[in-house]
């Protein structure tokens, strides 16, 4: 595993839980205090980015897309023939990643989510020219130790970027302001911060769980003059649901911007 920022440490608190022996997990980082607090934190080996991906069968990137180019270079021509490449970062292309490793290496690209922390994350797959099916095998393994994995044509995955990929900040961004309303309202900040993150783990458990269309929950709490509907009045008025294609739509073509600034 080259880089162990948050989503680094998650995948590999994540195969750790799901049982992978620590001895076969190799982690490079280059930062010192990193590496001892790696060390002693799950016990697990630690070493250069050439080393690293030397002793590897499968080697997965967790760099920044502006990182990526300088990464493959280190380990070009250290990778293991045959050897898996599994990158999770967002925007860089499997031609752009195949182009720079030695020819005929396998790769798939990856679009992960932090919800991986707590083993509920979400990640989309898409194959380079020389994938296999064991090779999506091996990846979906890879990520399902830490939540559910879909397979995508990868046309898809700039868009994947923008609905699961930044998803939970555009989540975390609405609690916060439920939290203020309810603050501003005259609760408790404790206690409105409770009754929000319950009632978005219960809606959302409600989506998972039974299935129905969120416009046919949303019609079962909105009664007719309603207080529900005529605070989702508010929100037509201001326009909220075409800000959220909007933004969604920058985060897109950001996610296409960052494989030419890789570049």
């Amino acid at each position: 595993m080259l880089g162990a920022g948050v989503m680094g440490e998650t995948l590999l608190s994540g195969l750790l839980r799901a049982g992978r022996p620590v001895e076969r997990l190799v982690v490079s980082e280059r930062r010192p205090e990193r590496v001892s607090e790696l060390r002693e934190k799950y016990g697990v080996r630690v070493l250069d980015n050439a080393a690293a991906a030397a002793a590897a069968e499968v080697v997965v990137l967790v760099v920044k897309p502006q990182d990526m180019t300088a990464v493959l270079e280190d380990v070009r021509d250290h990778i293991v023939p045959g050897a898996l490449v599994v990158s999770l970062a967002a925007g860089i292309t499997t031609t752009f990643l195949e182009q720079r490793l030695p020819p005929g290496t396998p790769v798939v690209r990856v679009m992960p989510n932090t919800p991986a922390l707590v083993d509920e994350g979400m990640a989309a797959i898409s194959p380079g020219a020389h994938c296999d099916e064991a090779h999506l095998g091996q990846a979906e393994a890879l990520l399902r130790s830490c939540g559910r994995v879909v397979r995508l044509a990868e046309q898809h995955l700039d868009a994947v970027t923008a609905v699961s990929g930044s998803g939970p900040a555009y989540v975390f961004y609405v609690v916060e302001a439920m939290i203020e309303a309810g603050v501003l309202l005259g609760l408790p900040r404790t206690t409105s911060t409770e009754l929000v993150v319950q009632t978005l783990y219960g809606a959302a458990t409600m989506l998972r769980e039974t299935g129905v269309h969120p416009t046919v929950l949303r019609e079962q709490v909105s009664s007719p003059a309603g207080t529900t509907i005529a605070a989702l009045r508010e929100l037509d008025d201001h326009r909220v649901r075409a800000a959220f294609l909007t933004a969604m739509e920058a985060a897109r073509d950001r996610s296409r911007e960052l494989a030419t600034g890789a570049g």
